[in-house]
């Protein structure tokens, strides 16, 4: 193989994108001797985390369509055109080996660009219903990796390659007691414990649902670990001033703790926290998005409970519903654990490892 390659990885715009492509970028840093080149989304959250991780981004003005008002759509088109033409140039100046893209609003110009200019492609797509992007980009791409099975109703079937979405190494490597990671938070060692995680933003309804009822578990004695994200401001704090057992944040530094710690966790269902919740065997109760592209929040969740791996409670539903499942979940013990090994039953492991063997393969190939 040759001395060094040049990979570029474009994606990003949420958390779901973008930590597993920083788990893929990482895994081939440990197996290959290469330089990245990261391609996201002016002013998204990929232009701050990617350099964090140690790694170079540029931005492209791209933005996404508004499907609501079509007349809103103009900058939009001219933010695409300037972005398909600033990818091309990226394409040309780094001369990638391969490109992979993860999903989102830059890998759409950026491996186009590569297609075009011959260079190879691989896509990883995290749902359980593709994206806009990656459906577009799947017919001249080599390799698709994705975390579902019965992906072909999408892709063509000769390019899918089951995977599983890459997870981050610190949860995994990061086995705590349960005990210990429930002081950890200040926590009773003993008490049943869930865990309410709504991303880094924050998921408004559960954070509504679980503020109106909040006393209700420190009542009956269980414990809360609620991460509330940063828009939702100090109202989580105040509804929970004064309870025992009722832990509330914006942001979860210690995330491995804080599933360790948990019986049972609550949570959106973006692809990323169901592969953590699958490698992790942690039961849970999903409370999907509507906000997503093709509603595929519920796809994702709805693909574990028809195995009966977890809870479903829609957005709609929450307000009325959420608390009372919880509380009927958290106290029987059985179900608790069948839906654990159900999970844990339904997990790719080292799905980064086995998205690098594709991309070596696909780098092989190019040599013969």
């Amino acid at each position: 193989m040759a001395e060094k390659y040049n990979i570029l990885i474009s994606g990003g715009g949420t958390g779901g994108h973008i930590f597993p492509a920083l788990s893929i970028a990482n895994a081939l840093k440990r197996r290959l001797d290469c330089n990245i080149l990261f391609v996201g989304a002016d002013n998204r959250m990929e232009m701050e985390k990617v350099p964090a991780a140690g790694y170079e981004i540029t931005g492209l003005p791209v933005a996404g369509f508004n499907r609501r008002n079509l007349f809103k759509n103009v900058p939009v088109l001219m933010k695409l055109w300037k972005s398909i033409r600033k990818a091309r140039k990226i394409v040309k100046d780094f001369k990638p080996d391969i490109a992979i893209g993860v999903g989102g609003y830059a890998s759409g110009p950026t491996l186009k660009a590569a297609q075009k200019a011959g260079v190879p492609t691989l896509l990883q797509e995290q749902n359980s219903y593709a994206g806009v992007t990656n459906k577009l980009l799947a017919t001249k791409a080599e390799k698709i990796c994705v975390a579902y099975e019965g992906m072909e109703r999408f892709f063509p079937a000769e390019k899918i390659v089951l995977t599983g979405n890459p997870v981050r190494k610190d949860l995994l490597e990061a086995k705590k007691e349960k005990g210990k990671a429930r002081e950890s938070f200040g926590l009773a060692a003993e008490r049943p414990t869930v865990l309410v995680v709504g991303g880094s933003l924050g998921a408004r309804t559960l954070n509504e649902s679980m503020e109106a009822r909040i006393k209700e578990f420190a009542d009956r004695g269980i414990q809360v670990i609620w991460q509330t994200g940063k828009n939702f401001g100090d109202r989580g704090p105040k509804s929970a001033k004064g309870l025992k057992g009722v832990v509330v944040t914006q942001f979860i530094s210690d995330m491995a703790s804080a599933y360790a710690a948990a019986d049972l966790v609550v949570s959106r269902a973006g692809a990323s926290s169901i592969s953590e919740l699958q490698n992790l065997g942690k039961p849970c109760l999903l409370v999907p998005s509507p906000n997503v592209a093709e509603d595929h929040q519920t796809k994702n969740a709805l693909a574990l409970v028809n195995h009966d791996a977890a809870v479903m409670v829609t957005d709609a539903e929450a307000p009325a519903k959420l608390v009372d499942t919880v509380l009927s979940l958290i106290s029987d013990k059985e179900r608790l654990q069948t839906m654990g090994h159900n999970i844990s039953q339904m997990a790719l492991l080292d799905s980064d490892e086995t998205i690098v063997n594709e991309i070596i393969s696909i780098l092989k190939a190019q040599q013969m």
